[in-house]
């Protein structure tokens, strides 16, 4: 049982649990055991891309604590790799924020899945989309409108459509961050335009497809379907006008 007490936070339970690589040996029928909080460094840093500080504030722990509990990870993960030993992820100290659904915004420590910060109150956010024709827009740097949805208590309250001129993703990056965005959703996006949406602190989840409202409300869900190493294949000599390349496809 997980032991309050030693506040780990763990946003989600992990969905898969044990991996198997055929090696039938005594040593194979024991396993690697990989606890729960280490198997969470591994989500946010080497999955979702988070820096240690980072991780160690959507953890509540120490940056030492989540360089340790990294290493001790990426260790196991390396055993299981090389020597087919079964891994197992279970157990450890941890509690988990709201019923492991948290996806929480690094540096402002709200809940998105309930809509509520650490302290319980009510805030709100904003999710931005590329948008075309309702559906996500799937070049960033060629988007010319995004519709903007304010959320509060993990609803839609409103949304709106903005405008913008072709202006390169430095420019798009500065207007969302203007627009007090806090979560950009989008198709394809190249290297720069991740870089600008980091320096404004803007949470990105690229990869996604189909019906702009319905991907909104699968990502207050926590059941987006994205794709975290999407990229943009335009080419360099489109960057000026808005494209997303960098002098080759990606």
């Amino acid at each position: 049982m997980p032991r309050p007490s030693k506040r780990r936070l763990v946003c989600r339970e992990p969905l898969y649990r044990e991996f198997l690589a055929g090696r039938g040996n005594g040593e194979e029928d024991k396993g690697i055991r990989m606890s729960v909080e280490e198997y969470e460094t591994i989500r946010l840093m080497d999955y979702m891309g988070l820096t240690q500080a980072a991780a160690a504030e959507q953890m509540e722990v120490s940056r030492g604590t989540v360089q340790g509990l990294y290493t001790q990870a990426r260790k196991k993960m390396a055993r299981f790799l090389v020597e087919g030993i079964r891994l197992q992820i279970e157990g450890g100290e941890y509690s988990l924020c709201s019923a492991g659904r948290c996806q929480g915004r690094i540096g402002s420590g709200w809940c998105r899945a309930e809509g509520h910060n650490r302290k319980g109150e009510v805030i709100q956010m904003k999710i931005a989309v590329t948008y075309e024709n309702g559906q996500i827009f799937q070049h960033f740097g060629h988007s010319e409108q995004f519709k903007v949805y304010a959320v509060e208590e993990g609803q839609t309250v409103s949304a709106e459509m903005l405008a913008v001129e072709g202006q390169g993703h430095g420019v798009l990056a500065e207007l969302l961050h203007g627009w007090g965005v806090d979560v950009l959703i989008c198709g394809g996006i190249g290297g720069g335009a991740r870089n600008a949406l980091a320096e404004a602190g803007i949470e990105l989840y690229p990869g996604a497809v189909g019906d702009a409202d319905t991907q909104v409300e699968s990502f207050l869900a926590g059941k987006l379907v994205y794709d975290p190493e999407t990229k943009c294949a335009h080419h360099e000599h489109e960057q000026g006008k808005g494209g997303c390349g960098h002098g080759s496809h990606h």
